[in-house]
């Protein structure tokens, strides 16, 4: 049994620090990180790709909506093109970066509200899967686990990865519960990583409103703005690890040799 455990990095820019990348790092085993749409610059995005090439975690690209005021969590209604031009933009300035210290990218995982969207919307689905196939073919495509994004995917013939998360709550429909309603974020480690547990092992999550709802996943994510995400991230790694849980990069276990 094998799970990737990614984190959302890179997301400080100019003189704002934010996250704990340096901490985070050696807990998880794919890095997405910040393309200077939503966060990020060029210099936090050097330094994150080497960070990650440092620990040996899979590199990734974390495009988002062009919001840096509103972190890329607010809706913008663009057209299809626009999206996937957006897309191809940001995972081409990253993948440079990783190509100039002779690495790779592997994967790319929408962020914010470009995320949430693509998950129940197909064409803004099939915008952002076909500006990830533009930029290379063999790029995994992370998504939320049985949303629209996955199909996607599969209908560019793009490898996914099918997404849970640790440090969030889970509606009873299988949709993250929304930011702004109570207890939609998990900041006790110890119950992230019983619900990463059970993801991983068990196949299920239990919901807001107490039901156990099917979700087969391949990464479970853990928000590097998280309150605690460090406590988090380590609590999520030693509960996996010592269930006899297989933690390694997606790019390991989902792409073809």
């Amino acid at each position: 049994m094998a799970i990737d455990l990614n984190c959302d990095m890179g997301e400080s820019f100019g003189a704002y620090t934010l996250g704990a990348d340096e901490a985070l790092m050696p807990l998880v085993t794919s890095a997405n990180i910040a393309c200077g749409y939503h966060a990020g610059d060029p210099m936090v995005m050097d330094r994150t790709v080497r960070l990650a090439l440092r620990h040996g975690v899979g590199i990734g690209a974390h495009p988002g909506f062009p919001d840096l005021l509103g972190f890329g969590r607010r809706a913008m209604h663009l057209r299809p093109e626009e999206i996937e031009n957006y897309v191809l933009y940001q995972v081409g300035a990253l993948a440079a970066f990783a190509r100039s210290v002779e690495a790779e990218l592997t994967h790319v995982k929408p962020h914010g509200a470009l995320y949430n969207m693509a998950a129940r919307d197909p064409e803004i689905a099939r915008a952002i899967a076909r500006g990830v196939a533009r930029a290379g073919p063999r790029l995994i495509l992370v998504g939320l686990a049985g949303s629209a994004l996955i199909q996607a995917a599969a209908e560019v013939g793009l490898p996914a990865a099918r997404e849970g998360f640790a440090d969030r709550a889970y509606e009873p429909d299988g949709s993250l519960r929304p930011r702004h309603l109570p207890e939609a974020i998990l900041t006790d480690p110890e119950v992230a990583a019983e619900q990463a547990l059970r993801i991983a092992r068990y196949r299920e999550v239990i919901a807001s409103n107490g039901e156990r709802i099917p979700l087969v996943a391949d990464t479970l994510c853990i928000h590097g703005d998280t309150p605690g995400a460090v406590e988090i991230a380590r609590a999520v790694r030693h509960r996996l690890e010592e269930a006899g849980v297989d933690v390694m990069p997606m790019g390991q276990f989902l792409l073809p040799i």
